[in-house]
């Protein structure tokens, strides 16, 4: 097996530079290895872990562009097959900014219902990640509360963006061919 890293602890009093200068020297037959205080030893790691955040965040936004295109096509299948439904509905009486209201607020609920479970979700994984790991250190959990809240605000936002497209082709469904359709 192969050691990725030593840790290395000084006497009380021992000079830090003079022992990273000798270990540097004992390690010149080794161009990978590098010799790191606590400070760039947590940077390091700090930068591997921002790289692995990083990735997490562009999967996430894709995944977010999915669920986008995922209720837009809910949403023209939705309108598709209820075009009597809607027909009869202007034909009663409902106006065109009501039955585009009526899909963006469709569009909204999926959104929200969608944000929220994964919220609640990840939350719980999180806090299961958390105990699981709690003999190597970690100790607690932060449930972001106000980021979570503000993600939530942005779905409904993505939902009411989504809803445009089918919102319009709803509220221009001819209600005489609609309701003569079968």
């Amino acid at each position: 097996m192969l050691d990725s890293s030593a840790l290395v602890k000084l006497a009380p009093g021992a000079d830090l530079s003079r022992a990273q200068d000798r270990i540097s020297q004992i390690l010149a037959a080794h161009p990978d290895a590098r010799v790191l205080d606590q400070e760039g030893y947590e940077k390091a790691v700090g930068a591997i872990v921002n790289r692995l955040l990083g990735l997490v965040t562009v999967l996430l936004l894709l995944a977010v562009l999915i669920a986008l295109l995922g209720i837009v096509n809910t949403l023209a299948l939705s309108v598709f097959e209820r075009t009597r439904e809607l027909g009869l509905l202007r034909a009663v009486g409902m106006t065109r900014n009501q039955v585009r209201a009526m899909v963006r607020w469709e569009s909204v609920v999926i959104a929200i219902l969608g944000a929220g479970t994964g919220a609640v979700l990840g939350a719980g994984l999180g806090v299961a990640l958390t105990r699981a790991l709690a003999g190597q250190g970690i100790e607690s959990v932060a449930v972001p509360g106000t980021q979570l809240l503000a993600c939530l605000a942005l779905a409904a936002v993505a939902g009411v963006l989504a809803a445009v497209g089918p919102a319009r082709r709803a509220a221009r469904v001819d209600v005489l061919r609609a309701v003569v359709t079968e």
